[in-house]
């Protein structure tokens, strides 16, 4: 199979109507969003679905999203509207943000992974939407990645997974966001299963106190079924390992750079992910700036190409509070690195 990638900026119209036709027939096909490429299928159609998992190697008991044009597409696949979404939708769709409710019959099996629930979201990326309403269906997407990599957040990181593989990618460019989508369910007490770009407190300002599930900073307990995308114990692993060091700036700065030197005794190339307040320490040593460790929407939006574009047996990172989009960065940073955690 021969993967086609088309420029949303420069043909916008062309890409999405075809990427729809692609979609209508069954097909997988990589578009643009918000926060990362998703890899789409007909959420309707099971067969189509299926793909999806075959594709990137998922396991089966891992559920998707599903991704809509319109608010109002929700009734139909939800059993009922719970009362807290539509003051949700009001304040953040189309955006970042995954509501979990009880599933209709019309969601297949193979979306929610046997689950009673279904994730639904209303992306905010112009070309995602376009896609949708042209396709005329909502659309599963998981991120559009080999199951356990680093999510794409270019359209070049789709196709280093899937050339030949699926016969279209969108490209349209750089993602803004980062990081996947904010996962709230709206079953019980409202509870936060993944964070992402819409943050607790944003959250909590709309409808009132927030739970976090203890698995957003740790590992899914064994045996316990994942509610959500990214929920497993590893996950947005680059090829080499990551250990991250948290504590004082100062001090977890200082530990990396011990551990950057026992990498070089032991004949491991180290790479260190650096952070505006502490760049300057690793001068003479193989480091990326991700971002600014006081507003922590740089980290995120950096985080993903960083994993995967990094060559390193070692990369080091800096953990740093999980508050607001903090929350979101440390979750998937700890799954990276396979909770491989150090405190100083």
């Amino acid at each position: 199979m021969t993967t086609q990638v088309i420029s949303t900026i420069a043909q916008a119209e062309a890409g999405t109507s075809l990427a729809a036709d692609y979609i209508r027939k069954g097909e997988l096909v990589a578009f643009p969003t918000e926060t990362v490429y998703g890899l789409g299928a007909n959420g309707l159609h099971e067969a189509a679905v299926q793909k999806i998992f075959e594709v990137k190697g998922r396991p089966d008991d891992n559920p998707l999203i599903l991704h809509l044009s319109k608010k109002s597409e929700v009734r139909d696949l939800w059993d009922t509207v719970p009362r807290q979404a539509q003051p949700l939708m009001d304040n953040f769709w189309p955006g970042p943000l995954t509501l979990v409710f009880r599933r209709s019959a019309r969601v297949p099996d193979a979306v929610t992974a046997g689950l009673p629930t279904v994730a639904l979201r209303m992306p905010q990326n112009k070309t995602a939407r376009a896609l949708i309403a042209k396709a005329g269906v909502p659309i599963a997407a998981p991120s559009a990645n080999l199951s356990g990599r680093p999510s794409p957040t270019k359209a070049e990181h789709v196709r280093e997974d899937f050339d030949g593989l699926i016969p279209l990618i969108l490209d349209g460019g750089l993602c803004r966001v980062g990081v996947e989508s904010t996962v709230l369910s709206l079953v019980g007490k409202p509870t936060i299963l993944r964070p992402g770009g819409i943050t607790r407190e944003m959250l909590e300002a709309v409808i009132g106190p927030v739970a976090l599930a203890e698995s957003v900073l740790a590992p899914l307990p064994d045996g316990q079924a994942a509610l959500s995308p990214g929920m497993k114990h590893k996950h947005y692993a680059p090829a080499g390992r990551v250990r991250v060091v948290t504590g004082a700036p100062e001090k977890a700065a200082a530990r990396i750079l011990a551990l950057a030197r026992q990498a070089e005794v032991e004949g491991l190339s180290c790479h260190i992910a650096a952070t505006t307040q502490t760049k300057a320490r690793y001068r003479g040593w193989p480091h990326t700036l991700v971002g600014d460790r006081d507003r922590p929407e740089t980290l995120c939006a950096n985080l993903f190409a960083l994993l995967r574009e990094t060559e390193a047996d070692l990369i080091l990172a800096e953990g740093i509070p999980p508050a607001d989009a903090g929350l979101a960065y440390m979750n998937r940073l700890l799954r990276a690195a396979g909770f491989d955690v150090e405190e100083v």
